[in-house]
C-alpha cells in the first residue's frame, strides 16, 4: 500500500468535512486539532497528551481530539500524517525520526545521558542541545518541536539472565527501526532485529527473538514480561520522546493561539515529570507481584563497565550517521552532561 493511498484513507477515516474545515484556526473560530501518539492509555505519552488536551480546552474555546497507539496507525503513519496536515500534532519517539532526522538518533548513544532521576529532568530543562539546537533540525523537515521530554530508565528483557556483553552473543534483540540502536546492540554482542512494535510480543512468545528494550513502565503496560521475564538493568539511557506540530498549521495560528500552544506544552512537560517520579519503581513492584517468573538484574560498575567500553564505535557511528551536524550536537550534549 503507497504512502499516498494510506494519507487519503486515514483522511476519510477520520472525518467527512474538509481538512481547511478541521485545521484552519483564528482567534475568532473555535477548532478541532488532532493529536496521535505510540502509546496506549495510561502510558506516559498518553498523560502528556492528556495534559496538554487540558490546558488547551480549560483555556479556550479549541478541542483536541487524542489518537492513541494503533488508531491511525504505527508511528511512521502518524508521522506521515502530520507531516501532511492530516493531523496537528504528534508524538514521535527519535528511535522512529531518526530515519528523518539523523541526528536525533543521538539518544541512543549508550552511556552519553545520566540516568538519575534528578540529573535527566536538570538535564531536559537546562540542555542547550535540546531546547536550541533540535528545535533547528526539526523546523528544517516542517516540524515545529515543542517538547522533548524523558519516559524512563531503558531495561533490557531477555530469555535467561546476562550480565556481560558475551551472554549476549546470538541473542536476538528487538530493536526499533533504527540503524544507531542496531549499532549499539551490536556493540553489546547481540544480534539487532529491527521490528514494528505490534509483532514483540508474538516474537518473544515464539522465540523468534530473545529480548528487547524499552522502559519498565511500557514492559508492564504491554506485559512483555509474560514472555521474556529477565529483566536486566544496564544503566545504558533513558527512552526520550519528543511532541511536536505541522509547521505550516503552527505557523498559521494567531500569536494568541501559538503562545497557547507553547503554554500548554510547557504544563504537560511539568506534569509529566512529575508523573515519571517513581513510576518506574510501581510499575516494578506490579510486574514481581504478577509473576513469579520475573528475575531482576541490576549490573554492578565492573559489569557496567564491560558495555560502557563499547560505547565509542556507536560515537562514531552516529558522527558517519549525522556529518558534522551530528559531532557538533555529540559535542554539545557533552558540555549540557559536564555543566550538570
Amino acid at each position: 500500500m503507497d504512502k499516498q493511498y494510506r494519507l487519503k484513507r486515514t483522511l476519510k477515516q477520520l472525518t467527512g468535512l474538509s481538512a481547511l474545515a478541521l485545521f484552519t484556526c483564528t482567534a475568532a473560530q473555535a477548532a478541532n486539532w488532532r493529536y496521535a501518539h505510540e502509546e496506549y492509555a495510561g502510558d506516559v505519552q498518553d498523560v502528556y497528551a492528556y495534559k496538554f488536551k487540558e490546558y488547551i480546552e480549560d483555556n479556550s474555546d479549541h478541542t483536541l481530539k487524542v489518537y492513541r497507539f494503533g488508531e491511525l496507525g504505527e508511528s511512521d503513519d502518524i508521522m506521515e500524517q502530520t507531516q501532511a496536515g492530516i493531523l496537528n500534532f504528534v508524538n514521535q519517539s527519535p528511535g522512529f525520526t531518526g530515519a528523518l532526522i539523523p541526528e536525533a538518533q543521538i539518544f541512543f548513544i549508550p552511556y552519553l545521558m545520566p540516568t538519575d532521576m534528578s540529573s535527566v529532568v536538570k538535564f531536559f530543562r537546562e540542555s542547550k542541545a535540546i531546547n536550541e539546537d533540535f528545535p533547528k533540525l526539526y523546523a528544517e523537515k516542517g516540524l515545529e518541536l515543542l517538547q522533548m521530554y524523558p519516559e524512563g530508565e531503558m531495561v533490557i528483557t531477555l530469555d535467561e539472565i546476562a550480565t556481560t556483553p558475551e551472554e549476549l552473543n546470538n541473542k536476538k534483540i528487538r530493536v526499533m527501526t533504527n540503524p544507531l540502536l542496531s549499532e549499539t546492540y551490536s556493540a553489546f554482542g547481540a544480534t539487532p532485529t529491527p521490528l514494528p512494535w505490534g509483532e514483540v510480543y508474538g516474537a518473544l512468545q515464539t522465540n523468534m527473538i530473545q529480548g528487547h528494550e524499552n522502559p519498565i513502565f511500557w514492559i508492564e503496560s504491554g506485559k512483555l514480561y509474560e514472555v521474556s521475564p529477565n529483566l536486566i538493568f544496564t544503566g545504558h539511557g533513558w527512552f526520550t520522546t519528543a511532541m511536536m506540530a505541522n509547521q505550516d498549521f503552527y505557523n498559521d495560528l494567531s500569536k494568541e493561539d501559538q503562545t497557547l500552544v507553547q503554554k500548554a506544552s510547557d504544563y504537560a512537560f511539568e506534569e509529566i515529570l512529575e508523573h515519571i517520579d517513581g513510576l518506574a519503581d510501581s510499575s516494578l513492584e506490579k510486574i514481581t507481584n504478577s509473576s513469579k517468573k520475573v528475575t531482576v538484574t541490576r549490573l554492578n560498575d565492573e559489569q557496567i563497565e564491560a558495555f560502557k567500553e563499547r560505547a565509542p564505535q556507536v560515537e562514531d557511528k552516529f558522527i558517519e550517521m549525522a556529518g558534522d551536524s551530528g559531532k557538533a550536537l555529540l559535542k554539545q550534549f557533552k558540555q549540557d552532561i559536564k555543566d550538570l
